[in-house]
């Protein structure tokens, strides 16, 4: 395989693993533990 191939491959599945744990942490389980400061601060 080429060099340019399997770094564009490499840079691929770090953007798909990067979104879908970004999503997991919004929506997942961990997102309980998050605060909302416009929540907090509410008027």
């Amino acid at each position: 395989m080429e060099t340019a191939t399997l770094f564009s491959i490499c840079i691929a599945v770090f953007l798909v693993g990067l979104t879908g744990y970004t999503l997991y942490t919004a929506f997942g389980p961990p997102a309980e533990s998050l605060r909302d400061p416009f929540d907090e601060h509410e008027d």
